[in-house]
């Protein structure tokens, strides 16, 4: 799933994503390089030079993570230091998490977009681990106020191809042309117009000689002087690059060529070919071979596998029943530590002599309180008792008063 993923994803930014790494490298490589990386951090930390692909996660690359890492971190540090910041040089020990997010948060406060989660950068290669160097160098560059320079590319001169009369197309005019502008770089040369010029004056002119004209000139200086102009003498014809009949001509060289060559590599990948068809019927006939030797074990390692089959099924079944019954377990065992709770508390209270004592002098103070009400209410019962005698005597005293009354009043009638 991880691998499908990984494929739409390149598919949606196109079919050279996967290669831009490799680019982004070698330009990393290249302004590591006039950052003088060599002397800075490879020399102090005693480490090899960095290849083309370092830093590239491929099949076709070599993969180190624990060294890469490593590498990628000491690297970040000294850009980071480069850009007037302060970072520790990482060591090996140290935890990657920690150090991937200090590096990302030294980026972000650098002004880098980071966009993609910190754990990309653990495996020590990868397309991030290129952007996040590629983009600490640049700022590096910046903060030195490096300026980047047109290129200067060398002069090449071509090589003046000299074609056969047969092959070309000579005429008049553009051989003139060609001399003139020969005339102008060199003055040995001979001038065309001059001497057609010459010519024609001498035609004008008409004049023939009156007597037959005899060379007075030494041959052996003839000879001299001939072998001094011979030279510059020479046509020189540049072939044209459209010309039609050197493009023919090309075309039939590689055709011979092509035909020849693929002679030679049909023998080749003939022989190849039954090499391959002999190996084929002696892998097949191996297989057969094979097959007919272990085929009792193969039975038997079916069966194994049938059979482990159903162990699984019976283990996942147990282990199912083995799990139910660890989870009543586990509550039994709680209610049982309720338990064990409540009766550890009422034996500390049972054991415990503080409420008897308090009991105790409660009943001390209860019965205190019961002789103060006694005393209480015999002082009551005394004053009432005193106040009935009290209402007994004045009422015996009312009735003698009222009976002397009475008898005095029968008497004096």
């Amino acid at each position: 799933m991880a691998d499908d993923g990984k494929r739409a994803e390149e598919d949606e930014r196109g079919p050279g994503a996967q290669h831009q790494m490799f680019v982004v490298m070698e330009d990393l490589l290249d302004k590591l390089k006039l950052l003088d990386y060599e002397e800075q951090v490879l020399v102090k930390h005693n480490m090899k030079p960095l290849s083309r692909h370092y830093f590239v996660a491929s099949p076709y690359t070599v993969c180190n993570p624990g060294e890469q890492f490593y590498m990628f971190s000491v690297i970040a540090a000294w850009l980071i230091t480069l850009c007037g910041r302060s970072f520790e040089t990482p060591q090996e020990d140290d935890d990657p998490n920690a150090t991937v997010s200090n590096i990302l948060s030294q980026l972000r406060a650098l002004g880098g977009l980071v966009d993609f989660p910190p754990s990309k950068l653990k495996s020590g290669s990868g397309e991030h681990v290129c952007y996040v160097l590629d983009r600490l160098a640049e700022l590096a560059l910046k903060s030195r106020a490096f300026i980047w320079k047109r290129p200067l590319y060398p002069s090449e001169e071509l090589e003046e191809e000299c074609v056969m009369e047969d092959d070309a197309e000579l005429t008049l005019s553009k051989v003139e042309e060609e001399l003139i502008e020969e005339a102008d770089e060199e003055e040995d040369v001979i001038d065309l117009e001059e001497l057609k010029s010459r010519t024609n004056q001498a035609e004008v002119r008409g004049a023939r000689p009156e007597m037959i004209l005899e060379s007075a000139t030494d041959s052996a200086e003839w000879n001299l002087e001939v072998e001094r102009v011979l030279p510059q003498l020479k046509v020189i014809i540049r072939s044209d690059i459209k010309d039609w009949r050197i493009h023919v001509s090309q075309m039939h060289q590689h055709q011979d060529g092509i035909k020849t060559s693929l002679k030679e590599a049909k023998g080749y990948l003939d022989k190849l070919v039954e090499e391959i068809s002999k190996t084929q019927e002696k892998v097949s006939s191996r297989e057969k071979y094979i097959n007919t030797q272990l085929e009792l074990l193969i039975t038997e390692y079916r069966n194994v596998q049938s059979k482990l089959s159903e162990a699984k099924e019976l283990y996942q079944q147990g282990s199912g029943g083995v799990t139910e019954r660890t989870r009543t377990l586990a509550e039994i065992s709680e209610e049982l530590e309720k338990v064990k709770q409540e009766m550890e508390e009422k034996g500390s209270s049972m054991s415990d002599g503080a409420p008897v004592v308090k009991i105790r002098q409660s009943l001390t103070k209860l019965k205190q309180e019961i002789q103060e009400m006694d005393v209480r209410m015999g002082v009551v019962e005394h004053t009432l008792l005193q106040a009935k005698l009290k209402e007994k005597s004045n009422m015996t005293r009312d009735m003698h008063a009222t009976h002397i009354t009475e008898t005095s009043t029968h008497t004096y009638s």
